[in-house]
């Protein structure tokens, strides 16, 4: 099934992913108040970037069943000192958030800003 909006995407699962989709988007606009947001129903993703052009994109977001996964654009490339960032992407890798507790946490949002400053 494809939801045709991201909020419909977001019913669709447990109250946990909720909070933490809405957290992870909240501390993305936090840390970059101008950012372009746009739901993609195809993948049900959020993506995020600077602008909508591919190579602009940084963030997305994808809810799973008991976790959200926060992609980094630049994920490879990034420093992963909690060992929280995942994946064998040649660039792209994610980091699985479960809870708003964790979504809020320093090691996700020091992520999110080393992206930034990719």
């Amino acid at each position: 099934m494809k939801w045709q909006t991201w909020d419909e995407n977001l019913a669709n699962h447990t109250t946990d992913v909720q909070g933490a989709a809405r957290v992870l988007e909240e501390v993305i606009r936090t840390e970059l108040p101008d950012v372009m947001v746009q739901y993609d129903p195809g993948n049900g993703l959020l993506a995020f970037g600077r602008s909508m052009k591919m190579r602009d994109l940084l963030f997305a977001l994808i809810p799973h069943a008991g976790w959200v996964n926060l992609q980094l654009a630049d994920g490879a490339l990034l420093p992963n000192p909690d060992g929280l960032i995942e994946g064998t992407g040649k660039r792209i890798r994610h980091i699985k958030v479960a809870t708003a507790e964790k979504a809020r946490s320093n090691p996700v949002r020091n992520a999110v800003r080393a992206q930034l400053e990719r």
